[in-house]
């Protein structure tokens, strides 16, 4: 740097990955622009590009980057870890290579545009560095060709004639001058009042699309045609057109024309630009597109775009450029590219095609606009920008308009037609590559969206917890489509949309984006399919700012009119660029809105809109089978708890404890059931049962039994007659009946401290009766089980459980517990009721249900129940 002073510095690395080289660019240009240093960006951007892709992606190393300023320009240093590396030295005897070459370019441009540049080394670094000076700008200076000798001058006739003919609104001649009259031998009276299409023979080039017409009405136009002479010859003319207005108002066009081969009289001088070369070092004629876009061209969409309008913006010595992409359907343009303009805020925005009076503000049609102060809205993507003049020229394929390129000045009247004609000449060059790198883009874009679908489908079908599934709409969408997201529910037709979940990219943004959303009227839930943007949250974002920041220079509103929630400005920028919201609709009903944000200035690409649409539509099917299930399992828990008694009556001289555990995932009502009651002083009542099946039907019969053992026992009826009446009742059902298993039994605590117990087994898995000297056995016999047959023979049991005895009864979920061939078994439950000596009924029961569980690892699948009675011993009672 010599003696220069630094003033500014900013420095930053890069990973050895090939993003890397797009992330450096940006870093320069973004530092270089807000040095001031627009002059220069685009040769430090291409010389970092270079020097980076050599590190990262050739040597394969990291890169740190640094840029310094100085008053008369920027030095910008590369650094890697690759100090082996060879480096050419610049003399007349070593080549430098060829400009096409995979590698080595970078020192090669550094030596072509740098106004100085080294490298250097250390044992572990090599870094190299190139200063670029700012150029000096003489005020006024215009282009002009070089001083030619008088022999290599342009040929033209003795005497040059320039015919003026003036032009009205209707295209209709109102001015011929006498060289016109020689040219093409017409006098004024002959074509006065004629329009001049019907004289101008207009060449009919494929791909072009501007005709005399339209020619006539560009505020500035320079080319050739032809004019049909009297003797019927067409005359090729070089023709220069001015738009003009006289004091009232009134447009006109004035038309120069010239003999074709005089076209130097009018012809405005092409400005000199490097990028034009079209023969290479070696002699040999160069591939236009490479010319242009420069070798190697970038393999990605985006490298490519930005590469095309650096290009535009060098080629025409603009002061910013921009691309834009046609949607499928050709109505809207989207912004994919550009330089010296807002970038982050114009990103994605779209235009319609047709966005200026007539054929003349399309983007189908090459356009120039001298003074855009002149014409406010003439091309919307420039507002506010401070551009005054700006070139427009549409890329097609094969007739079709694929997009627009677009040159911008900051000057009025800084553009030809000449200019537009080479800006629509270099898009016709690029046009079917950027096309191809779309499609690509496209093709990969609508890959990744079949599998972001088919994985969020996959997603959302394996849940039916309501929340869980909000949870995942939220999660699918962030950062995948946007940049924030807010779910809101209906959950009647005529509630008001409540917001029911909020997610941020930016967890700490989270509560403040909660807050901001609640204190606005929700979206209206339109049914209508597709995104609607939806401004409000933007506007209040603005608002709650602006008054943030009032506040902080106390110029804020009294406290008890901003108390609440305060938004932060980092909020407000979280939710400032675009909103759109969509309709969840499920079953022909809208059941809540999907809104999704995009923070500053930014806009939603159509294909992401597209994507979360379909997203959409999967997630409020979703969403309401989830409600669907909800309602469907607490009405099934509620019916399954009516089935159960409420609670369990306290015995003296008896301890009691049930557990009971239902299978499946609680949208089934279980067939298992139990029950103790009272039946008469000193007299209760215990029964215990599994109806086969489960659901309603099952239900049924479970509600059948207990209800009818309860009425029975308490009219008198002993064990063997309750269960024959509710044999018969349930055989009454017909085609809804179910069999089922049932012990049942009476117990009776007695004053020497035992209890009596008279019980029936219906086929159900018999009591087991655990003794204080740890031996197990059967406390009764099995007998033919409910529902089956219509004469039963049943007969009563008696039982009389001792101090320290224990009764348990169990259903067959807790003996056909299985693991692979293993079953638990009558054998097993009784091996560990063996090891319950001693302990309460409360810790027999659980240490039997821990067994139960243990003996398996997958979940349960059928309902257990467990009811252990136990008489305890006199110091205990």
């Amino acid at each position: 740097m010599g003696s220069a002073v630094i003033t500014a510095r900013a420095a930053a690395s890069f990973e050895p990955v090939g993003r890397s080289v797009a992330t450096a660019r940006s870093f320069v240009r973004d530092t270089l622009q807000g040095w001031g240093f627009a002059d220069i960006v685009d040769d430090a951007v291409v010389l970092t590009s270079e020097l980076v892709t050599n590190a990262v992606v050739h040597a394969g190393t990291s890169a740190d980057v640094l840029c310094l300023r100085t008053e008369d320009g920027v030095r910008v240093e590369v650094s890697d870890l690759y100090p082996d590396r060879e480096v050419p030295v610049q003399s007349s005897a070593v080549s430098m290579g060829s400009p096409d070459r995979e590698g080595g370019r970078g020192l090669q441009l550094c030596a072509a545009l740098a106004t100085r540049w080294g490298v250097e080394y250390t044992p572990t670094h090599k870094q190299v560095w190139f200063q670029l000076d700012l150029p000096e700008r003489p005020v006024g200076t215009r282009t002009a060709g070089p001083a030619l000798p008088t022999d290599l001058l342009p040929l033209a006739d003795g005497r040059v004639r320039v015919a003026v003919v003036q032009i009205d609104r209707t295209a209709a001649i109102t001015a011929w001058n006498e060289d016109a009259e020689e040219l093409f031998g017409y006098a004024a009276e002959q074509v006065i009042g004629k329009p001049l299409t019907d004289l101008a023979a207009w060449p009919h080039t494929p791909g072009t699309g501007t005709g005399i017409a339209e020619a006539l009405r560009l505020s500035r136009w320079e080319g050739s045609y032809g004019i049909r002479a009297t003797t019927g010859r067409v005359i090729p003319v070089y023709a220069s057109h001015l738009r003009v207005r006289d004091t009232a108002g009134e447009p006109s066009t004035v038309c120069l024309l010239v003999r074709d081969h005089e076209r130097a009289v009018l012809q405005t001088p092409l400005r000199s630009s490097g990028t034009e070369t079209t023969t290479s070092a070696e002699g040999q004629s160069a591939d236009p597109f490479e010319v242009f876009i420069g070798s190697p061209a970038p393999d990605d969409l985006d490298g490519l775009l930005q590469r095309t309008v650096e290009r535009a913006r060098d080629m025409l010595d603009g002061d910013a450029a921009f691309l834009l992409l046609a949607t499928d359907d050709e109505t809207e343009l989207e912004v994919r590219a550009s330089t010296g303009l807002p970038s982050a805020r114009q990103r994605f925005a779209r235009v319609p095609v047709e966005a200026g009076p007539g054929r003349y503000g399309s983007a189908r049609m090459p356009s120039v606009h001298d003074d855009l102060a002149a014409v406010p809205g003439a091309v919307p993507l420039l507002g506010g920008t401070g551009m005054r003049s700006v070139i427009t020229v549409p890329l097609k394929v094969e007739g079709r308009l694929t997009g627009s390129l677009g040159v911008a000045a900051e000057s009025p009247s800084r553009y030809s037609n000449e200019e537009a004609l080479r800006l629509q000449f270099a898009a016709d060059r690029i046009a079917l590559a950027v096309e191809s790198a779309r499609l690509g883009e496209l093709e990969r874009l609508r890959r990744g969206s079949l599998s972001f679908l088919v994985e969020a489908s996959d997603l959302l079908a394996g849940t039916l917890d309501r929340d869980q599934t909000l949870a995942l709409m939220a999660q699918m969408t962030i950062p995948t489509l946007a940049s924030w997201c807010a779910v809101y529910t209906i959950a009647e037709p005529s509630s008001e949309p409540y917001l029911s979940y909020v997610l941020h990219e930016d967890e700490d943004r989270i509560d403040g984006l909660k807050a901001l959303l609640a204190k606005i009227q929700p979206p209206e839930p339109i049914p209508t399919p597709g995104a609607r943007v939806w401004t409000a949250p933007a506007e209040a974002a603005h608002q709650a700012a602006l008054r943030t920041s009032m506040r902080s220079l106390g110029l804020g509103e009294p406290a008890t009119v901003t108390s609440g929630v305060g938004t932060t400005l980092a909020t407000a920028s979280a939710v400032g660029g675009e909103t759109v919201v969509l309709p969840l609709v499920a079953r022909n009903r809208v059941i809540g809105m999907l809104t999704l944000g995009k923070p500053t200035d930014e806009h939603f690409r159509q294909e992401i809109l597209e994507l979360a649409e379909d997203l959409s539509r999967r997630a409020a099917l979703a969403l309401d089978n989830a409600r669907l299930y909800s309602e469907r399992t607490a009405i099934s828990q509620s019916l399954q708890r009516s089935l159960l008694p409420p609670e369990l009556p306290t015995i003296d001289g008896v301890e009691v404890e049930v557990i009971y555990r239902a299978a499946g995932e609680g949208n089934e009502v279980g067939g298992d059931f139990y029950d103790l009651f009272p039946i008469r002083d000193g007299a209760y009542g215990f029964a215990i049962g599994d109806v086969c099946g489960t659901g309603p039907e099952a239900a049924a019969v479970t509600g059948l039994a207990r209800h009818a053992l309860r009425l029975l026992a308490r009219e008198g009826f002993g064990g063997p007659a309750v269960l024959e009446r509710l044999n018969s009742a349930i055989l009454d059902e017909g085609a809804r009946s179910r069999f089922l298993t049932l012990l049942y039994g009476e117990l009776w605590p007695q004053e020497d401290g035992s209890a009596v117990l008279k019980v029936v087994c219906a086929g159900h898995p018999l009591p087991l009766r655990l003794r204080q000297d740890g031996t197990v056995e059967p406390a009764a016999e099995p007998q033919p089980l409910l529902g089956v047959m219509d004469d039963l023979e049943l007969y009563e049991e008696t039982v009389t459980l001792n101090p320290g005895d224990v009764l348990l009864c169990v259903t067959d979920g807790v003996t056909e517990r299985r693991e692979g061939t293993r079953m638990l078994g009558d054998d097993g439950l009784a091996d560990v009721l063996t090891g319950c000596t001693g302990l309460t009924a409360g810790a027999v029961a659980a240490r039997v249900m821990r067994a139960v569980e243990r003996f398996a690892s997958a979940a349960p699948s059928d309902d257990m129940a467990i009811l252990a009675m136990r008489v305890p011993e006199p110091h205990q009672a």
